[in-house]
């Protein structure tokens, strides 16, 4: 008996052995390994002027975890302005490409080289997902300027339309909804709070983009940063992560940004 356990062991060794490491790891819920093919989409490099840097960075995370490949797309365009993120002011004099800025979050090889906007096709992909960060604002549509009234990126417009008619899932965290509710109907969303209730563990200071997106026409959700929105019908799925302004409770942000993640990938395999 104890040697035919020691063969058991001995061949599973082996197996695992001729692995990459990562499949001895436990994997995500919704996973089909290496078969989802998820776009995500940045508006450069930073929360103030950007794609914030955690967003970015947790929703990679948590597609790799649940199994998907993903290829990551920038404008190839000039930034509304660029912001001193020391002092959260704008720099005088200074202009960044948004492509250029989010290549920052590619390692430059293969799957993970960073794409022009322009070229991303719905009918490669199975979701798409819109990290928040102001950059949303400012730089994928007019947002910042024009308020409920603004005008999306074409290839943003583009893109959240064929996604939404081709009935494929769109992931959408913090400011991103507004993006989505500007031209798609009858979204529901989150964005958080309705109101700053502010608390030791955090605050939530920009409400006034909340009531935007519901006078686009949308449907809004009171959800905690840590969980994500559903909306089965139009294969929607948001989270508010960073539109509650916290010093340190980050890993909020990073469930939230997992839950958003997770859903994605459910609505892929139906």
């Amino acid at each position: 008996m104890l040697a035919s356990r020691a063969l058991l062991a001995k061949q599973a060794a082996a197996v695992l052995s001729r692995q990459p490491a990562c499949l001895a790891h436990q994997t995500g819920d919704w996973g089909n390994w290496g078969n989802t093919n998820v776009a995500v989409v940045f508006s450069g490099c930073g929360w103030w002027d950007g794609t914030d840097v955690h967003e970015a960075t947790y929703t990679m995370y948590h597609l790799s975890r649940n199994g998907a490949r993903f290829q990551i797309f920038a404008p190839n365009q000039q930034q509304m302005h660029v912001m001193d993120h020391s002092k959260a002011q704008p720099s005088s004099g200074e202009t960044r490409n948004m492509m250029v800025e989010s290549a920052r979050f590619s390692h430059g090889q293969g799957m993970m080289q960073l794409h022009d906007l322009s070229r991303l096709d719905v009918n490669n992909f199975d979701a798409v997902i819109f990290p928040g960060g102001h950059g949303v604002a400012k730089n994928l549509s007019t947002f910042n300027k024009d308020g409920k009234d603004c005008k999306l990126h074409n290839d943003v417009e583009r893109i959240l339309k064929d996604f939404h008619r081709s009935r494929k899932p769109i992931g959408l965290s913090s400011m991103s909804p507004l993006l989505a509710c500007r031209v798609l109907p009858s979204l529901e969303v989150t964005m958080g709070y309705e109101r700053d209730e502010n608390s030791r563990w955090g605050r939530w200071p920009n409400t006034s983009m909340v009531q935007a997106v519901k006078n686009m026409g949308a449907r809004h959700n009171v959800r905690e940063a840590y969980e994500a929105c559903v909306d089965e019908k139009n294969k929607v799925v948001s989270t508010p992560t960073f539109m509650w302004e916290t010093d340190y409770h980050y890993h909020y942000i990073f469930d939230g940004i997992g839950n958003m993640v997770k859903h994605v990938m459910r609505m892929t395999a139906k």
